[in-house]
């Protein structure tokens, strides 16, 4: 009697914890049963993960920067492609104010890497930084919300204070190859703390397309740390 008192207490808890914070999808918004999820399982089962975890081979992303810049590894969690639930996801983080979603992924991501040999000795996550007055418009960087997530879940430390963007830049979306490095040109630079002793850097973005942005950060970060390892970490990559 009461075992059946206490049960029935707890679901009536529970479902009035729902009525007054009701748990919504962070990416249709629809409201599903109170869950530490913070995806619906609708939208769970539309997610195109990659699974590099699961690779032996090399993937699109290590070959898209082969012959461009050395690279100790690197790492998508999720493909990217018009109209998929990727680009939703995408749209929600950057211009929907939405960053529980990059955080939310960006667990995701540290729980893959932590397991991943060629991410075993990072000690540090370098997000690429958007320019002061980018940042303020949006309200914050995706790519540091995303390091705050990867953070949480793998113990790697956060250091946004390596690299700064010097320059504001239109946006890449429409851009070519070509014109997305002209345009990366002189846009970032060193800052903080110099000679510093770490040993593996990784480089995070919220999606890569044709590199340059990444490939300048890198470029940039290896003129300091000539002898440390440099990885890439993104939350989607274009197919």
């Amino acid at each position: 009697m009461l075992l059946n008192f206490s049960s029935n207490f707890n679901k009536w808890m529970r479902d009035l914890l729902h009525v007054l914070y009701p748990q919504n999808c962070l990416i249709c918004k629809n409201e599903f049963n109170q869950s530490k999820l913070a995806i619906c399982p609708i939208c769970s089962s539309e997610l195109a993960y990659t699974h590099f975890e699961d690779y032996s081979q090399a993937t699109n992303l290590d070959r898209l920067f082969w012959g461009r810049i050395q690279l100790e590894g690197t790492y998508a969690l999720l493909r990217f492609k018009q109209q998929n639930s990727t680009q939703q996801i995408l749209h929600e983080l950057k211009y929907r104010n939405n960053p529980e979603i990059g955080k939310h992924f960006g667990k995701e991501m540290g729980l893959k890497i932590k397991v991943l040999s060629r991410f075993s000795d990072a000690d540090a996550l370098i997000p690429v930084p958007l320019h002061p007055k980018k940042e303020f418009i949006r309200g914050y960087n995706q790519a540091e919300i995303i390091c705050k997530g990867i953070a949480e879940s793998s113990g790697i430390a956060l250091r946004k204070d390596l690299l700064k963007r010097v320059s504001f830049t239109e946006s890449q979306t429409k851009k070519g190859r070509s014109s997305r490095w002209d345009n990366m040109q002189n846009r970032f630079k060193l800052q903080g703390a110099r000679n510093t002793k770490l040993k593996h850097l990784v480089v995070v973005d919220d999606v890569v397309t044709t590199g340059s942005t990444l490939e300048t950060c890198v470029r940039i970060l290896r003129q300091e740390f000539p002898k440390a390892k440099i990885s890439i970490a993104v939350l989607a990559v274009a197919e």
